[in-house]
C-alpha cells in the first residue's frame, strides 16, 4: 500500500501530454485580438460575406452553400468560438499589465512624496538656521551702538 504524500498541499493533477508555452499562447492571443478588432478586418469580412452570398444566390452553377447559407453560418460559429476567449486572454494579460503598471506607479509617487517631505522639511531647517545668522544690517547696528558707546565714555 502506497503511503500518502504531504496532506497540507493538493495533489497535482493528471497532465494530458499537453505542454504549451503561456507566453507564446498569449502574444498570439494579442495579434489575434488586435487583427480581429480592426476596420480592415471588419471591411474584408463584410466584402467575404458580400461575395459568398452573392455566389450562392444569383451563381446557380456556382452555389456550394443554398439559402440558409448553414456553411457561413457555421464559420462564423467557430470563429465566434475561437475568437471570443482568444480577446478575453488578450485583455487579462492587458488588465495584468495595467495593474503591474499602477503598481509602479504608486511606488514611483510614494518615493516622490518622501522625497519632496524630505526636502521640504530641510528648506525648513534652512531657513530656521539663516533666522539666527548675522547680516551685514545687524553688524552694522553693532558696531553703530559700539561707536557711540565709545564715544559717551570719558
Amino acid at each position: 500500500m502506497k503511503r500518502a504524500g504531504d496532506l497540507s498541499t493538493p495533489r497535482s493533477g493528471r497532465s494530458l501530454g499537453i505542454h504549451y508555452d503561456p507566453e507564446a499562447f498569449g502574444r498570439f492571443s494579442e495579434a489575434i485580438a488586435r487583427t480581429l478588432g480592426t476596420a480592415r478586418f471588419l471591411v474584408l469580412q463584410t466584402g467575404l460575406v458580400i461575395v459568398w452570398i452573392s455566389v450562392n444566390v444569383v451563381a446557380a452553377a456556382l452555389r456550394f452553400d443554398p439559402y440558409p447559407f448553414i456553411l457561413l453560418n457555421l464559420a462564423f460559429s467557430t470563429q465566434a468560438a475561437y475568437a471570443a476567449p482568444l480577446i478575453l486572454l488578450a485583455q487579462n494579460r492587458q488588465a495584468d499589465r495595467d495593474r503591474a503598471i499602477a503598481e509602479q506607479d504608486r511606488a514611483v509617487n510614494a518615493r516622490t512624496q518622501a522625497e519632496t517631505e524630505f526636502l521640504a522639511r530641510e528648506i525648513a531647517s534652512i531657513r530656521l538656521a539663516l533666522a539666527d545668522v548675522v547680516t551685514t544690517d545687524d553688524l552694522r547696528d553693532a558696531v553703530d551702538r559700539l561707536a557711540a558707546a565709545m564715544e559717551r565714555r570719558p
